[in-house]
């Protein structure tokens, strides 16, 4: 965006990001990774026909994984809605969807764990009226609802499979080490929800000179900002009332992933016990966070291939498996993406054309929000 920060105003076209030549480029790498990853590597490992057995799945089954897709869009949006748009900003279903939408196509043109859809939402919820502290605390407690379920499930069902509780192979790299990791991240979320929100004024007071005091307290609004973000974030768990919808959104976008891998090995009859299914999905989805793929294409596809080959299912029915979970989970919505991307523009430029509804530039201090502090108290 412009320096101006034109969030409230002007042309709603001012983020290009389905610009020609990036479609064209992410193409490019995209077509390249998935030829290494489907193509060219079984052959090196000696399994060069591991996807001819792509004509053997089972449509019922894959019509179940895509019941299950639907239903991981469908919980993902009510995250969204229910954390963003619930009390401060009313977004419609509409809009929730078409930004939701439109911010998954975006993943899919950067790296990272999805920078571009982190980016257009926020482009979008400004034109919408939200103003920018608001904004970036409401998506700090998004994100961390939506990925607190995965250092969750990496402690659960890692110490329940090294344990025996659940069946599975139990080596400690692929169990104890993961939930030790994850365990770490989680405490570590904790404690920086205990930053205050005055720790701007705090940390000014050891600086000297006003343009130093300034500095620090523009510095010091960051770690602040996200610390509020993650007490909101754990605020919803503990009011049901106002939380239950985010909570559920978050735990079924996980599930309903899960779900849509199961599924693809049920297609091609193998039984892969459920713990297993989480445990190598998860460890699968580490890969995202590589750079340079788009929306980890091939890193995820590599990491999710090895996890399950680590765990002993036979490998020349995990390419094919995977392959048809990215194609179901990931590239099958992104047509869709697409297109509410370019009706999201159209609704922004609306936005901007006849003025925001009365009660979109109201920040309400909800129950959740009114006791900002209560972790520390606790």
């Amino acid at each position: 965006m412009s320096p101006e920060d034109p969030a409230n105003g002007g042309d709603a076209a001012e983020l290009p990001i389905f610009t020609r030549k990036r479609l064209i480029q992410t193409g490019i790498v995209v077509f390249a990774l998935l030829v290494g990853i489907y193509f060219l590597f079984p052959k090196l490992v000696g399994l060069g026909n591991a996807l001819d057995k792509l004509d053997e799945a089972n449509p019922v089954w894959i019509a179940v994984a895509i019941g299950f897709n639907v239903v991981a869009f469908a919980t993902y949006i009510a995250l969204f809605k229910a954390v963003v748009g619930g009390d401060a900003l009313r977004l419609r279903w509409t809009e929730t969807y078409e930004i939701n939408m439109a911010g998954l196509a975006a993943t899919l043109l950067f790296s990272a764990g999805g920078a571009g859809g982190i980016v257009l939402t926020f482009w979008a919820l400004r034109k919408a009226g939200m103003q920018r502290h608001e904004v970036a605390r409401r998506m700090v407690a998004f994100l961390t609802l939506h990925y607190a379920f995965y250092p969750l499930a990496l402690i659960l069902f890692g110490v329940l499979l090294r344990t025996g509780v659940l069946h599975g192979k139990d080596s400690i790299e692929l169990t104890i080490v993961p939930a030790g990791v994850a365990g770490v991240l989680l405490a570590l979320g904790l404690l920086f929800a205990l930053v205050p929100p005055d720790l701007g004024p705090r940390v000014a007071r050891f600086v000297h000179g006003d343009r130093g005091r300034a500095i620090a307290k523009n510095i010091a609004k960051v770690p602040a900002v996200f610390a509020e973000g993650f007490r909101f974030a754990i605020s919803l768990f503990t009011h049901p009332r106002q939380g239950g919808l985010a909570v559920l959104g978050a735990a079924g976008f996980w599930a309903a992933n899960i779900g849509i891998l199961w599924a693809s090995f049920h297609a091609f009859g193998v039984h892969v016990p459920l713990a297993v299914v989480v445990q190598g999905f998860f460890l699968g989805m580490v890969a995202n966070l590589i750079p340079f793929a788009p929306a980890g294409v091939g890193a995820v596809d590599a990491g999710m291939i090895g996890a399950f080959v680590l765990f002993g299912i036979p490998d020349h029915t995990v390419f094919p498996a995977i392959l048809v979970y990215r194609l179901i989970a990931f590239w099958m919505p992104i047509p869709f993406g697409v297109a509410a991307f370019f009706q999201l523009r159209k609704t922004v430029q609306h936005w901007e054309d006849e003025g925001l509804p009365i009660d979109r530039r109201a920040t309400i201090q909800s129950e959740v929000m009114a006791t900002p502090l209560d972790l520390r108290r606790r």
